[in-house]
């Protein structure tokens, strides 16, 4: 029989989970580590909500879907970082409810930025390759609405996903301690990883060429460009510039969430608390923390809107209206 202080819980003899003792400097470096990129992902994700929503000149279709992202990471940063500490535990004590409905919440907010960059691609892919009906096919109604259904899809199929989870919460459970859910993995793969990835992969494919050839066609025409035509490339250098950041913006997506769908489709099993396990929802978690720090490299408006924040400009009479781009 095993000792009292080796059980999640002591009064559960027979069915209590048994403790694995983890060495302190360990556990702190797993606490700092968490901690520290939490406070970073939530300060960074809100700094950009805050300079999209505040300043009139970001009010775009495109920075309408960086928002949307925002949001998320700023959510994985806020609710699931912090919980993702308790899983790090040898023990879960929040309760298999608690434990079914964080899965819950880390499958939305995880859909909805898969999606968020779905949506991203095809706003760079019609900018891009169909610049002409962009204002157009494009508008601020049309996005709202996309970004609304995309968290309206993501948090129905996540419940959806987790269903005999919540209607029975615990029943994966071996013993009191442990936080199991169990998805189907083949549907979770296809529907968000293979499907979304295999669009964005084509899509900006298709970007990079079109991309190739204008800068081709603009090189070779050089010498016949008018004011008119002047300002036309500017708009369409400003585009492919544009694209380029949201290329690398997916580019380190893909690094982030590859290793944790890897994982999926491998059918390896890690505990939530070993070290395995803790590295891999980091590096997905890690994500959220990352993408702001991309747009501080590459949009110049972002280092201004940080500036304008920080030093608290934004609380003045018609800063809304001030010139960041």
């Amino acid at each position: 029989m095993m000792e009292e202080d080796e059980l999640c819980f002591p009064q559960l003899l027979n069915t209590s989970c048994q403790k694995h003792a983890r060495p302190h400097s360990e556990t702190m470096i797993i606490y700092i580590g968490l901690s520290s990129i939490s406070l970073l992902t939530v300060s960074l994700n809100l700094l950009v909500i805050i300079s999209i929503f505040h300043f009139r000149q970001l009010h775009t279709p495109t920075n309408l879907f960086v928002f949307s992202l925002a949001v998320a990471d700023f959510l994985v940063g806020l609710l699931v970082m912090p919980f993702q500490i308790f899983l790090a535990e040898p023990c879960w004590f929040l309760g298999d409810l608690v434990c079914v409905l964080f899965n819950s919440l880390l499958c939305s907010i995880i859909n909805a930025s898969v999606v968020n960059m779905v949506l991203i691609s095809v706003d760079r892919y019609v900018a891009i390759c169909d610049p002409l009906h962009y204002p157009t096919k494009i508008t601020q109604k049309t996005v709202q609405v996309f970004v609304l259904l995309c968290w309206i899809y993501s948090i129905f199929y996540s419940f959806l996903g987790l269903y005999d989870n919540l209607k029975q919460p615990g029943r994966y459970n071996s013993c009191y301690g442990q936080c199991v859910v169990k998805i189907n993995v083949a549907v979770d793969m296809v529907l968000m990883f293979i499907l979304p990835i295999t669009a964005i992969i084509i899509l900006y494919m298709r970007v990079f060429v079109v991309a190739v050839s204008q800068a081709r066609a603009m090189r070779s025409h050089i010498a016949a460009v008018t004011l008119q035509r002047s300002v036309t490339v500017t708009a369409k250098k400003s585009e492919m510039k544009a694209a380029r950041t949201l290329g690398v913006l997916v580019v380190v997506f893909l690094m982030c969430y590859c290793q944790y769908y890897c994982v999926l489709l491998s059918s390896f099993y890690f505990p939530m608390d070993s070290l395995k396990s803790i590295f891999i929802m980091f590096l997905l978690y890690f994500n959220s923390c990352l993408n702001p720090v991309i747009y501080a490299l590459f949009y110049p408006w972002f280092r201004k809107s940080i500036k304008l924040i920080v030093t608290l400009e934004i609380l003045q009479p018609n800063s809304c209206e001030a010139n960041v781009l």
